[in-house]
């Protein structure tokens, strides 16, 4: 069985005090149930925001360490607010650890909220080991960003396999000759 104490004994550690969190959903009881379930892995500093303006509002005073938040709200997603943590010139920290908290769990819906730029993914309902199991990821085991033309994020490699024939990164193959006929 798992309950508060046996999460007090396994699963809190005293780094978690430090972590300054801001959970983002307009749903008050989600926002208690994490703010509940945060405090039980030993998470002491938790703000909250109920919709997407008002959290941007507290990052741009006060940058969270992490950042928890709900896929769908009213007015905006929290997908926007992924965006804008990461790509916003206004943003004070773009390599901040995001955590999607969301009830889709279809594999389009993964792919989107990764190639927005969230660290982690997490299906509602959430239980206390699903959480910190994520929070363990972006804290221990940061992953690289990488910035291309159209993705700034977190490498969304999560293996590392050996590359089955030609590594095009590193052996860049000879341009094929092209043929010009003349008219």
């Amino acid at each position: 069985m798992f309950g508060p104490e046996t999460a007090n004994k396994t699963m809190q550690h005293t780094y978690m005090s430090k972590v300054q969190v801001l959970v983002v959903d307009d749903q008050g009881f989600s926002r208690r149930l994490l703010r509940l379930i945060l405090g039980t892995l030993g998470c002491r500093r938790v703000s909250e925001a109920k919709s997407v303006e008002t959290a941007w509002s507290k990052i741009i005073l006060s940058p969270p360490d992490l950042l928890i938040v709900d896929w769908e709200m009213p007015e905006s997603s929290g997908l926007e607010l992924v965006l804008r943590v990461r790509n916003d010139d206004d943003s004070p920290d773009p390599f901040m650890p995001i955590i999607m908290l969301t009830a889709y769990s279809e594999l389009p819906r993964i792919v989107e909220a990764r190639d927005a730029g969230i660290n982690e993914y997490v299906v509602k309902p959430i239980s206390p080991a699903a959480l910190f199991k994520r929070l363990d990821e972006v804290i221990e085991h940061p992953r690289k960003f990488v910035r291309t033309k159209t993705f700034f994020g977190p490498d969304r490699r999560r293996k590392n396999k050996p590359i089955d024939g030609n590594n095009r990164r590193k052996n860049k193959p000879e341009p094929e000759p092209t043929e010009v006929e003349e008219a």
